[in-house]
């Protein structure tokens, strides 16, 4: 059979594929705990992804009618959290929940929490590289300052998940703005159903040291799983919200940055499944692991997978990888005319990369050798995987392209737990049409 003939053959299936997707519901893949009822009390289901290895991920599945709350606050958000600690609980998000916000849940602006002198313009006159220079931090009075104010903000911002938990958000416009959704320590949670916008930093830290120019770094990511472990991220969607970076001014010649990533899951975290999300018109998107020295918690932890998640103009870490087990199927990665697009795949320090199956949509001013980019010295499978319509070697064409970044093949295990594999000419169909927040029947 011809490859062109062969081809054809294999759209032809995908399409009568998506028919049949269609006719029977996209997506359909949670399943309802025994004696539960609706979307609330669903599971995941055993064999999707590592969340579903040793054990279960259950979230608040068992929930008594008394750990059941609806809140629409930051306040009630946290108040439900530690009225129910870790017995099974269900909190549904109706409406939208400020994190930088009153106790009434009145959203607040920066001024709130400036303390002790500080002024962004006061910062920019003390720590002007022409007259601070670039050989050191910032130090002395206003950083001082800049600090006690962030430590405010901090307070404010993050909001801790307790173990045994589904977050869950009510209809299609469940919202969190400006909070960072902390799932920290912890054991079997939930996230599903939510849109996550905009946690900005109000006070970047102006670093002359990080890298030839100099960087603004910020603080708070829209979601963290640190440590924790069998946790189920489904169905919801991260951006920037009204805030994108892109739009910020430049002091020092370098962008005022006030976000970090998206979407991190860090420092020994294990047992995660990602999936149906949309992480979208962002910088810094995804890390799993956050340090090249932290080898003694990550090993053999960062077990991770994605599946039929669309990753949209996001410049890199979609994500970046170390020390992790990770395995990428059926994503859709978008990079759209005018957007800024470094790489998708990030290979570093021990990383454990299957990257197969995928679908990539590139603007023709990206050059698709970049899809791939290699930090560390570690192998990957990326087998199956198309570009713009056509399966494509994406280490054979990043080892022509970058020859000063060559890549081996062979991440040296293969995933087991998957739920249904389709084929990557369907899946910018399907995850256009099923993921994201408000996507769910019946939620």
């Amino acid at each position: 059979m011809s490859a062109r003939r062969s081809r054809t053959r294999a759209i032809a299936v995908a399409m009568g594929c998506a028919s049949l997707a269609l006719a029977l519901g996209v997506p359909a893949q949670a399943s309802a705990h025994p004696g539960g009822k609706g979307v609330e009390r669903s599971v995941l289901p055993a064999g999707d992804g590592w969340a579903s290895a040793e054990g279960s991920t259950t979230g608040g599945a068992a929930a008594t009618p008394d750990h059941i709350y609806t809140v629409s606050n930051r306040a009630e958000l946290i108040a439900a959290f530690e009225d129910a600690g870790d017995a099974p609980k269900i909190v549904r998000i109706d409406g939208t929940v400020h994190g930088n916000a009153d106790a009434e849940g009145t959203p607040i602006g920066c001024d709130a929490y400036r303390t002790d002198g500080y002024t962004l313009d006061g910062y920019l006159a003390a720590y002007d590289p022409d007259t601070w220079g670039r050989t050191e931090v910032p130090s002395g009075p206003m950083e001082d300052a800049r600090l006690a104010s962030a430590k405010l903000q901090k307070a404010a911002v993050n909001v801790y998940v307790p173990s045994n938990t589904t977050l869950i958000g009510v209809g299609r416009d469940a919202t969190v703005i400006g909070a960072g959704i902390q799932i920290q320590g912890v054991s079997n949670v939930i996230v599903r159903n939510i849109g996550f916008e905009d946690t900005y930093d109000c006070f970047p830290q102006w670093d002359p040291t990080d890298g030839e120019t100099g960087h603004w770094n910020s603080e708070y990511d829209n979601l963290v799983v640190h440590g924790s472990d069998h946790v189920w991220v489904d169905h919801n969607t991260f951006s920037d919200g009204d805030r994108p970076d892109a739009e910020q001014p430049r002091y020092f010649d370098e962008l005022y940055q006030q976000h970090d990533g998206l979407f991190d899951i860090v420092k020994g975290a294990d047992l995660v499944t990602v999936s149906w999300n949309v992480l979208k018109d962002h910088d810094k998107t995804m890390l799993l692991g956050n340090s090249d020295g932290a080898a003694a918690t990550d090993r053999g932890k960062l077990r991770v997978t994605l599946h039929h998640n669309l990753f949209k103009d996001v410049n890199e870490r979609a994500p970046r990888v170390r020390f992790g087990q990770v395995d990428s199927y059926n994503n859709h990665f978008v990079a759209t005319k005018g957007s800024v697009y470094g790489y998708s795949y990030g290979v570093g320090a021990e990383s454990h990369l299957v990257a197969e199956h995928n679908a990539f949509t590139l603007s023709g001013e990206f050059d698709k050798a970049k899809i791939l980019k290699k930090w560390s010295e570690s192998s990957l499978t990326a087998a199956d995987n198309y570009v713009n319509g056509r399966r494509t070697d994406l280490i054979a064409v990043h080892n022509a392209g970058v020859p000063e970044e060559q890549l081996t093949s062979g991440a040296g295990w293969t995933p087991a737990l998957r739920g249904r594999v389709d084929h990557p000419l369907l899946v910018p169909l399907l995850v256009g049409l099923g993921a994201g927040a408000g996507r769910i029947p019946g939620a």
